[in-house]
């Protein structure tokens, strides 16, 4: 009865589709709450056991930072959304090369939809602000001709085009409202939010109170960074008062946007996080601070809200990130970052299980078997519908 009901579900969902045909954006976040599931380790569960504790955690949405074959495979069939990444040492290539980005949506895209849910790439990773100005100018033409490939393929109603972007493109962001774009960002950032809003794509933001208060732990309550009680901050230009330094940072790039002249792009938050252990001068990075900052923005999440500037744009955060990673370079943070450790043992405790071995997945009792093969079920009657709503869109 209860597969009936989702099959009759879908096809309700099909015919309204079909009743807005014409009017269909591509969205790549389902929900509030993501994660960025980075690989620069050597130490880490594999791409199908990572599926299975992301399942467990119940978080659908999940980034990663290239187009690994492994994880795509690995996520087949999974029901997980997944952005997958141009990375940055592609992008003056991407740009040059416009039958050279419609190979890389072939071979990483089309080969893979439906049953992998590649639902957005992100072209580049904070690109603009890091100095190579090469790689700066290469970035809106590699995220064109990106866009126009999926076009071609006919993915460009359930696949989202977008680039993250640091802190490094703002100016005075402090207060909020007096946020605006760096000079020398400015002429390359216009010309890729008009294409964004075009083709509907939000303003993408990695967001760190953790650097921020690094950065200047004598002016900053630490306690305004972690979304502790605290008096905040009173912003006197817009009347808004900020509880917390993450909703300051998103409401900054909201001010920024509408100095620009794009206030209605929407922004999400791509990369968020705590370390929970760094260098010796690195005190904040602990394990107590990281699980404060993760399990209150699980909590902040929860509630659906937007920002003082934004209360009705519901926001919308992927945490970095899902496991410590031992390879990547520079200061002791960088490795830290893991709400799990590289066994899949939780850092710390802020509600998500730890990954069971595949022994102890398999002892199924009587009941979970029925409810197993239930679940199958009702994942092919929802792969059925989604296969037949991916045509559509495509048609």
């Amino acid at each position: 009865m209860k597969i009936c009901r989702s099959f009759g579900g879908c096809f309700f969902l099909l015919l309204v589709f079909f009743v807005q045909k014409g009017n269909v954006t591509a969205k790549a976040f389902t929900g509030t709450y993501g994660i960025n599931y980075g690989r620069l380790a050597n130490n880490i569960p594999s791409p199908k056991q990572v599926v299975r504790l992301l399942k467990a955690a119940k978080i659908k949405n999940v980034r990663i930072y290239d187009a690994d074959h492994s994880v795509l495979d690995a996520f087949s069939g999974s029901g997980l959304d997944l952005v997958i990444g141009v990375n940055n040492g592609l992008v003056k290539d991407m740009s040059d090369n416009a039958d050279r980005a419609l190979n890389w949506v072939k071979e990483n895209v089309h080969a893979y939809v439906p049953n992998t849910h590649i639902v957005g790439i992100a072209v580049g990773n904070e690109v603009l602000g890091s100095g190579d100005l090469d790689l700066e100018s290469a970035l809106y033409g590699a995220v064109r001709n990106i866009y126009n490939a999926t076009r071609k393929l006919q993915l460009d109603r359930v696949v989202q085009i977008t680039t993250a972007h640091s802190q490094l493109v703002f100016s005075n962001s402090y207060p909020p409202s007096s946020c605006v774009f760096k000079e020398d960002v400015v002429q390359n950032m216009k010309k890729l939010l008009e294409l964004f809003t075009q083709i509907g794509s939000p303003f993408c933001l990695n967001a760190y109170p953790f650097l921020a208060y690094m950065g200047n732990p004598d002016h900053i309550d630490i306690n305004y960074a972690l979304f502790k009680p605290t008096d905040g901050i009173y912003d006197e230009k817009s009347k808004l008062h900020y509880d917390n330094m993450l909703d300051a940072q998103i409401d900054a790039a909201y001010a920024a946007l509408e100095d620009a002249g794009f206030s209605k792009m929407e922004v999400i938050v791509t990369e968020t996080g705590w370390a929970s252990h760094g260098d010796e001068k690195e005190g904040a990075a602990t394990p107590a601070n990281a699980r404060t900052y993760n399990y209150n923005l699980r909590k902040r999440l929860s509630k659906r809200k937007g920002t003082p500037r934004r209360p009705k744009s519901m926001l919308k955060a992927y945490v970095f990130a899902l496991f410590n990673e031992n390879l990547k370079t520079g200061a002791g943070s960088e490795r830290n970052f893991g709400l799990y450790k590289p066994d899949g043992k939780i850092a710390y405790d802020i509600g998500f299980p730890a990954l069971k071995s595949s022994s102890t997945s398999s002892r199924l009792s009587i009941k979970e078997l029925g409810l197993q093969s239930w679940h199958s079920s009702y994942i092919l009657v929802v792969t059925a519908c989604s296969s037949a709503l991916y045509l559509f869109l495509r048609s």
